[in-house]
């Protein structure tokens, strides 16, 4: 079983919100990968974002995000492994 470290939360969080942008949904995938160690998340996402009437053009914060589905694949070379991934965890991280 691989252990999905509070630093891979980290990066994974990071490019998920690099890919997700202005969007209020999302359908894709981000890819971190160390040596030889290959994590993608696969995922669909509803976005919820804040009321920002104040400032016109600014990107309003991401308040929630709602998974319609989702799964986290681990390869350590050409075999794909378990892991113990939570997007509960995910979200907390990253909001």
């Amino acid at each position: 079983m691989y252990n999905v470290s509070h630093q891979l939360y980290i990066e994974v969080a990071d490019k998920l919100w690099g890919a997700i942008g202005c969007k209020e949904y999302f359908s894709g995938s981000v890819q971190h990968t160390s040596g030889d160690t290959d994590c993608r998340l696969v995922c669909t996402l509803l976005i919820e974002r804040e009321r920002d009437t104040n400032v016109e053009g600014r990107l309003a914060p991401i308040k929630r995000i709602v998974p319609i589905w989702w799964e986290f694949h681990t390869t350590i070379g050409s075999e794909e492994i378990l892991n113990d991934f939570s997007f509960k965890e995910l979200i907390e991280v990253a909001l």
